[in-house]
């Protein structure tokens, strides 16, 4: 027998957790394959040559009847490949029954008694049994014969090693199928989702946790469409067997809302893999799905979330932002966000898109504002070949480019009136004509507006249609100032620093506690956009890496915070100082980080309020 061969038998048989896999393998479901089958046919021709016998057949036990799968080709064998008998009618039936070998030189002599294999002529049985590893019954390997045989310790020799190679082949069949079901016992383990399908889509596999996270019944998905079984694209058009070839590199993530079987709301991260075969060619897909809802929620409601879909922030305002923006993803209503200039609308816009199902698709930002006022239409509408002068070829328009995506009209209050009652007829029937075109589009396409004006007062002064206010204001978001949120001021500086590693040996850049002191106590007019821009400076003047007073901004080093009359700080209340100055053992370099304030304005609180945080 080969060494390979037989370690893989003596493997198995050493296995306990195979042993007890076993009876859980149902063993007609295991293939022969052709080529463990050229082999049997390769021993079968061997020991019908070396005994001198028609037929040496090997019959696997098909319930009540046996089946021959393999027999020699030499000589006058009557048995053919698929023939098929009831075992009680074979010599078979006591080698089944008894797991042994059984000679019967001449039944004719012995017995007198008559069955299928004498009908065939055979009155010679020499059979031995077939075994999985697990000790269960395969078949029998038997060598027939239309006279009187017996056989010398040398040939029955020579039929025990034929057994063991088989037996042996029948133990690697095995040790596929049980790597597989115990891989299936792994994957089903799993608080994660397994599916996997080919490069068709057909569901190859679908694992426990999968049926819990999304609700759908194992045999309602098994080798299915993805999109079908699920009834609609569940990774939301972003892997690329959505549409064309597959081109992942290696792995994809992304995080979507989904609704499951049951009409539950979920949030699950997705993460999918080309599967490949031993010739590294593609042959399919992996996805494992996360369930995030709980674990989202929680934090949300713990307020210990420091960013959500590209958003910084924990306070308690970009809290209630992250919510409402999840809140918003499962529907296609518009949204219209409002905030100061610099304070991240278009972010939250993107976040809204990304967390939706719309998010493989195009996002589309048009600034209304930086639009000339006589191509405005052909921008969001698109033209007709000869709509115009200069109109030298047909052109699409932001709608239509965001067929099954999301538009975002920023600055929305500086669009023209003409405009403003063309965008109203858009959201009122989805449909619109391009420039100089009489054909009437269609298109799917979510609309979510922002601007830094006050657009009920926009409305109240005459410069923006009331109707179409409506039309965009279904959801508001109000994105809060950078001022009323200062305890996000050292996560976002913590975020931007990141971003701009020194060009020297590639080092990292520091903010002492004053400079960030300073930068909490500064009233931010333009926001967000105006910290990055402050900590870019402040990058470029600093020296050893180590962002100081001195490399600020003139205007931060110029600004002087109010005094406050009485109470304590708006930044700080005693409760929340005394409650951070317990949790760290008085350090107050500690309590401050804990506060997301600089250690400087901690001291002022302390200094200014003594007898508020006195236990």
């Amino acid at each position: 027998m080969p060494e390979k061969e037989q370690d893989i038998k003596s493997d198995i048989e050493q296995t306990g957790f195979l042993q007890q896999l076993g009876p859980a393998i149902p063993k007609l479901t295991i293939q022969v394959s052709t080529s463990v089958l050229e082999s049997w046919g390769s021993i079968a021709n061997t020991l019908a040559e070396f005994c001198d016998v028609p037929a040496v057949l090997i019959r696997r036990l098909q319930g009540d009847h046996m089946e021959v799968i393999s027999a020699s080709t030499l000589g006058n064998n009557p048995y053919q490949i698929g023939h098929k008998a009831l075992l009680k009618d074979l010599y078979c039936a006591l080698v089944v029954q008894k797991k042994e070998p059984l000679l019967v030189p001449n039944i004719l002599k012995e017995t007198g008694d008559t069955n299928k294999d004498t009908d065939l002529g055979m009155v010679s049985y020499m059979g031995v049994p077939l075994l999985w590893p697990d000790g269960e019954i395969f078949g029998t390997m038997s060598l027939l014969d239309s006279k009187e045989h017996t056989y010398t310790p040398r040939f029955e020799n020579l039929i025990c090693k034929f057994k063991e190679l088989a037996e042996t082949q029948l133990a690697m069949l095995f040790k596929n199928m049980a790597d597989r079901k115990s891989l299936e016992y792994i994957l089903n383990n799993l608080k994660e989702g397994i599916i996997a399908h080919d490069l068709n889509r057909r569901i190859l596999f679908y694992s426990d946790g999968a049926e819990k996270i999304l609700g759908f019944p194992r045999n309602e998905v098994l080798g299915r469409d993805c999109h079908e079984a699920f009834g609609e694209s569940l990774c939301g058009n972003r892997c690329s067997f959505c549409t064309g070839d597959p081109t992942l590199d290696n792995k994809k993530d992304h995080t979507l809302p989904i609704t499951t079987n049951n009409g539950l709301k979920r949030m699950i991260e997705m993460s999918v893999i080309l599967m490949k075969d031993e010739n590294h060619q593609d042959i399919g897909a992996l996805a494992t799905i996360t369930d995030l809802t709980e674990l989202i929620e929680l934090q949300m409601d713990a307020e210990k979330i420091f960013s959500f879909s590209n958003i910084i922030g924990r306070n308690k305002k970009m809290i209630s932002v992250f919510k409402q923006i999840r809140d918003v993803t499962d529907y296609d209503f518009p949204v219209h966000i409002s905030g100061e200039t610099g304070t991240g609308k278009e972010l939250v816009a993107h976040a809204i898109h990304n967390e939706s199902r719309r998010g493989g698709a195009a996002f589309v930002p048009i600034n209304c504002g930086a639009l000339p006022e006589g191509l405005i239409e052909s921008e969001l509408f698109g033209h007709v070949k000869g709509a115009f002068s200069g109109a030298i070829r047909e052109k699409k328009g932001r709608f239509e480019l965001a067929d099954g995506g999301t538009v975002f009209l920023d600055e929305v209050s500086e669009l023209p009136k003409l405009m403003q009652v063309k965008l109203l007829r858009f959201l009122q029937e989805e449909t619109f004509e391009k420039v100089g075109g009489e054909k009437t589009i269609s298109v799917n396409t979510r609309v979510i507006s922002a601007t830094n004006k006050d657009l009920k007062q926009e409305v109240q002064n005459g410069n923006f249609r009331e109707d179409l206010f409506y039309r965009l204001n279904v959801i508001p978001i109000m994105v809060p100032p950078l001022r009323e949120r200062k305890t996000d001021i050292p996560l976002l500086v913590d975020h931007f620093l990141k971003q701009f590693p020194g060009q020297k040996s590639q080092q990292k850049f520091k903010i002492s506690d004053e400079a960030l002191s300073m930068m909490m106590d500064y009233r931010w007019p333009g926001n967000v956009r105006e910290l990055q821009n402050c900590i870019q400076f402040s990058i470029v003047r600093s020296k050893g890496g180590i962002i100081r007073p001195m490399d600020l901004p003139l205007e931060l080093k110029q600004f002087t915070p109010k005094n406050l009359n009485r109470g304590p700080s708006r930044k700080l209340d005693s409760i929340a100082v005394k409650e951070a100055l317990v949790k760290t053992g008085g350090n107050k370099l500690k309590a401050a980080k804990l506060l997301g304030v600089g250690r400087a304005t901690l001291y002022r609180f302390i200094a200014k309020y003594p007898n508020s945080i006195k236990s």
